[in-house]
């Protein structure tokens, strides 16, 4: 795992050197144990590296056997050595163990035909010495990041936000289309970023570039039609049983320690499981714990340790852990990201790095298995008149308030958030914070000005979803999830926590070979009558405890709502109330203060609304000597 960053510049080699030295500085703790570069006169190419295969002799940048290709690698290629085996049999000599080498002479020999021979998660650059052509490519989920501006012919991109705010021709301006994406995302979808001038490489993709121009290519997208018919639940549950278990086996190749996430729900424990199979010691287990019940899950990951004697290892996120690792959480967020799971995970990465260096995460596997509820309330809400929508809207603000995780009348109020709107963008709205209403409602007149129409959320939506989705289908959410919800949110949240720590994790679930599968399932064995994840627990009964398999969804929230009315009171007061806070830049000071005023009397429960502002406000103040 590393950070990898580059430019196309013709400036002087001191000024070259000293750009390479600030990109490389902002992006040392993704790769802590090697520095490395190359550069000529058209390109410059650098890379830290965090060592996982060959440790002594994987040093980037790396060439190819003809000595005319480059390469800087971020990820991990898993089946790198049935590749190498190819290639040598046709001639293809290697210096070392690495699957950086084996991506470089594969371009060799395919070109970009190259790509859907690779397994894995990455995010490369190979530069053509002879043509002078870069080739940069992105996996096919967006498990590994990619951010990129191009100006004026000159092309500079680096794994990490930070690498480019690096570079002193980079001169960032505030997107408010950004902002107003965000303030119902919870993060900012790619290919935008809170910047107007700077991209994400969108997952599946990749770009060429020389001198002249700039292309940007879709190189893969998974069919979501239904093609797989076996003969029973059986025959689907081995299928199931042999992906996973191969795409495991493949995610163990290391020359460093490994550990396993274990929150104690199905997709965690399943991989531990496996992977507990696979290695002659005691496999390390590492999990997060709560001091509010509503929120632990400490219990059932106990459960799962014992039956398969893990070495379990948990940490107490209390909030005073909270407001010891905000600091280091602000200074990472290079765009505002109001998962607040966030926190968590960044603990989790840190305590789990002091015992080992790569640890596989159950990841993925609620948008590839079809887990989350509100598939099912599409079912629901699909059968609900429009006309009935205000009425229920009505009853549900009469419920008592309950600053517990994902309590009974957060999960309605949400619910009813959602009725009346388009399905794309109901989902939306039930995942993410401020629907469009709430933003008009509260929107100062200056940043309203700055906004290009009101329809920011639709349009994204309209471009990345597929045709002709009808409006009862409900697996085109799977889709919008592994599009959105997968790429821009859990995968950037693990990728900043662990690459903040120097751990690598690796999401077996997303092996393309399970979500093609799982893709061409029938409906039936997905999400069945009121079952989220049928086929994933069929499987799960075979390997683990019942109470495990079919334990209530509890997710990885944290007690932000009673947080803010105690230890978080007094900084939100502040930034709330100070009239030259940014956020009273974006919304009215008035509508701000009655959103923190009814919560903190607990007449409503805006948990949501204020954490987007929160994680908002604190991103400009640390980003403040950046952003123009």
């Amino acid at each position: 795992m590393c950070g990898i960053y580059g430019f196309s510049t013709k400036h002087s080699d001191i000024e070259k050197e000293e750009i390479l030295k600030q990109m490389s500085r902002t992006l040392r703790h993704r790769g802590p144990d090697q520095t490395g570069k190359y550069q000529d006169n058209i390109i410059t190419m650098g890379v830290e590296r965090l060592s996982i295969l060959d440790i002594d002799k994987g040093h980037q940048p790396i060439f190819s056997n003809d000595g005319n290709f480059v390469i800087i690698h971020n990820g991990e290629i898993y089946n790198y050595r049935e590749i190498r085996e190819k290639l040598k049999k046709m001639g293809y000599h290697f210096q070392t163990n690495t699957d950086t080498e084996v991506i470089v002479n594969l371009y060799q020999h395919k070109g970009l035909d190259c790509l859907s021979d690779l397994n894995g998660m990455f995010a490369f650059a190979i530069y053509n010495i002879s043509n002078q052509i870069l080739f940069i490519a992105r996996d096919r989920f967006g498990i590994k990041p990619l951010f990129y501006t191009f100006t004026k012919s000159e092309l500079i991109f680096s794994s990490e936000l930070k690498g480019l705010l690096a570079h002193s021709h980079v001169n960032p301006t505030v997107s408010a289309d950004a902002i107003d994406l965000y303030l119902t995302m919870e993060f900012v979808p790619a290919p935008f970023t809170i910047y107007k001038e700077i991209k994400k490489l969108e997952q599946g993709s990749y770009l060429l570039w020389s001198n002249k121009s700039l292309q940007r290519k879709k190189w893969y997208e998974y069919s979501r039609r239904p093609n797989i018919y076996l003969k029973s639940e059986g025959e689907y549950v081995e299928k199931l049983d042999h992906l996973i278990s191969k795409s495991i086996k493949l995610r163990t190749r290391s020359d460093v320690p490994l550990g396993s996430f274990l929150s104690g729900g199905l997709d965690s424990s399943l991989i531990t499981y496996y992977l507990s199979r696979s290695v002659d010691i005691p496999l390390k287990t590492f999990n997060i714990a709560f001091e509010d019940s509503s929120f632990d899950e400490s219990g059932y990951s106990n459960i799962v340790a014992k039956y398969l004697t893990t070495d379990h290892n948990s940490e107490v996120f209390s909030s005073r852990k909270m407001l010891e690792i905000l600091p280091s959480v602000w200074g990472m967020m290079d765009e505002p990201f109001a998962d607040a799971s966030l926190l968590p995970t960044f603990l989790l990465s840190y305590f789990t790095s002091s015992h080992v260096t790569v640890a596989l995460s159950g990841d993925g596997g609620d948008e590839v298995f079809a887990g989350y509820p509100t598939y099912f309330a599409h079912k629901l809400a699909n059968r609900i008149p429009n006309w009935i929508s205000p009425f229920l809207a009505s009853i549900s603000n009469r419920l008592p308030i309950s600053f517990d995780n994902i309590s009974f009348d957060f999960k309605v109020k949400q619910f009813c958030k959602g009725l009346g709107h388009k399905p794309a963008v109901r989902h939306q709205y039930w995942l993410g914070s401020f629907d469009n209403d709430e933003k008009m409602q509260g929107y100062t007149n200056g940043f309203n000005d700055q906004l290009n129409g009101h329809k920011n959320l639709e349009n994204i939506l309209e471009n990345h979803m597929p045709e002709n989705v009808s409006s009862i289908d409900w697996e085109s959410h799977l889709y919008q999830d592994m599009r959105f919800y997968l790429q821009d949110d859990m995968l950037v949240k693990v990728d900043r926590t662990s690459m903040a720590n120097s751990l690598e994790v690796r999401v077996p679930y997303l092996d393309h070979h399970i979500v093609e599968f799982m893709a061409s399932v029938p409906s039936e064995w997905k999400y069945r009558l009121a079952t989220s994840k049928y086929l994933l627990k069929s499987l799960g009964k075979k390997y683990l405890p019942e109470n495990i398999v079919n334990r209530p969804k509890k997710g990885f929230g944290i007690p932000i709502a009673n947080w803010f009315c105690t230890s978080l009171k007094d900084p939100l007061e502040e930034i709330v109330q100070n009239p030259n806070s940014f956020i009273n830049s974006v919304f009215e000071k008035k509508y701000t203060s009655s959103l923190m005023k009814s919560h903190l009397d607990r007449k409503k429960d805006n948990r949501k609304l204020l954490w987007t502002l929160f994680v908002l406000e604190n991103w400009h103040r640390n980003q403040s000597h950046i952003v123009n």
